[in-house]
C-alpha cells in the first residue's frame, strides 16, 4: 500500500519540487532555490506558455 501512495503522488507531481531543489544543489549551488509557491506558479506559466501534449 505504501508503493502504491508513493506511485500516485510521484504521478501527480508531488515530489517535483523535491527534485528540483535537489538538483539545484547538486549542480547549480550558487543559485538559490525557489520557494514553493514561486516553483508552481512557473510551472503552470511554463505549462501554459507550452502546452504540448495535454488533453485539456
Amino acid at each position: 500500500m505504501r508503493g502504491l501512495w508513493w506511485w500516485i503522488t510521484s504521478v501527480m507531481g508531488d515530489h517535483d519540487y523535491d527534485r528540483c531543489v535537489a538538483h539545484l544543489a547538486r549542480h547549480h549551488p550558487e543559485q538559490e532555490p525557489p520557494t514553493v509557491r514561486q516553483y508552481w506558479k512557473d510551472r503552470y506559466a511554463d505549462a501554459d506558455r507550452n502546452p504540448g501534449a495535454r488533453c485539456c
